[in-house]
């Protein structure tokens, strides 16, 4: 289990790399950019960032790319914003656990309109 300051790091993260995007980024270019999690190694020296776009396919493809491209002044707007001894190395990656998510609700209700009373 994480320690409270670890926990305490990844949500400070989340939140100021949420800002940075929303002020850095504009909307329409690339999509409605949502911090889902971080996950920061044990050393605080790397951090996995977990993001969803909410756009067209198009918009989510270049979301990415351009989180990609900035990453380094993306670290640097947030080392300056939250005080730490390293600024973790920030990688981004795709969060799709929401669409899963959603896929399981659609299956089940798909499951109870198929078979009604069994459920019960």
């Amino acid at each position: 289990m994480p320690s409270l300051r670890h926990q305490r790091v990844r949500e400070l993260l989340k939140r100021e790399i949420g800002e940075v995007i929303r002020r850095e980024f504009p909307v329409g270019e690339v999509g409605l950019v949502t911090v889902n999690d971080v996950d920061v190694a044990g050393d605080l020296h790397s951090a996995i960032v977990f993001i969803s776009i909410l756009g067209n396919a198009d918009q989510q493809k270049r979301g990415l790319t351009m989180l990609t491209q900035h990453r380094k002044r993306i670290q640097g707007l947030v080392g300056r914003a939250v005080v730490l001894k390293y600024t973790p190395t920030l990688k981004f990656l795709m969060d799709d656990s929401i669409v899963r998510g959603n896929r399981v609700l659609q299956i089940i209700e798909e499951l109870e309109r198929q078979n009604p009373g069994v459920a019960e």
